[in-house]
């Protein structure tokens, strides 16, 4: 059987510099996805979405194992997509008004009809209440800052803005949502030694500058 561990494949997308943000080209890749609102602390649908999310990882892992594939894999790491139509209910701290997207990869040989049968098993077993929620589909984020932050979500803000700061010195322009990957299971590890790595999409800035008048 073959054993794939993708994660450290991938290591330039998942292992980003503690000390220093960095550019990265993040490749197409293919997600298990769920929507929704509200604040993460306290929003049941939360919970849920990640229940829903693991429960198919799982089976679709397993399945794989067990499958003329034949292939061991890690799964991913459970990612997060952030934003709020009001970007001041990030500023207020009325996280109700966050929305997000939180998401599983998958490897490229992952199909639909093998996800499909994943959810029926899942549908059969569980039936975890976000599951009708969860989709499976391709994200591309392309040219992005990133850096690891050490410690709890709450300590995050100066993280985000020294990635920030990076990509308005370096003359590009903030695009896309603000996205998190949690390396870290938070049951079990202290939270001044959670890892999340905080990533932003970039692009660059074409503005061009005002004509002169002779």
């Amino acid at each position: 059987m073959k054993k794939v561990d993708w994660k450290k494949e991938l290591k330039h997308l998942y292992r980003p510099s503690v000390k220093e943000v960095t550019e990265v080209e993040v490749p197409t890749m293919n997600f298990l996805v769920v929507d929704g609102k509200g604040d993460p602390n306290t929003t049941p649908e939360f919970a849920e979405a990640i229940t829903a999310l693991f429960s198919v990882a799982y089976t679709i892992k397993f399945m794989v194992k067990k499958s003329a594939l034949a292939i061991d894999y890690g799964v991913m790491p459970l990612e997060g997509l952030w934003w709020a139509d009001d970007l001041r209910a990030f500023e207020t701290g009325n996280k109700d008004d966050w929305m997000w997207t939180l998401m599983i990869a998958q490897p490229d040989f992952i199909s639909h009809d093998l996800v499909e049968t994943a959810l029926g098993e899942v549908r059969k077993k569980k039936n975890p209440p976000a599951l009708p929620l969860l989709r499976f589909e391709p994200f591309t984020e392309g040219l992005s800052a990133h850096i690891m932050h050490l410690g709890p979500f709450s300590e995050e803000g100066p993280t985000i803005e020294k990635v920030h700061a990076y990509i308005l010195n370096s003359g590009y322009l903030r695009q896309g949502k603000h996205h998190e990957i949690y390396l870290s299971d938070i049951r079990r590890a202290a939270p001044a030694k959670w890892k999340t790595i905080v990533r932003q999409p970039m692009q660059a800035n074409h503005k061009e500058s005002a004509p002169t008048r002779s």
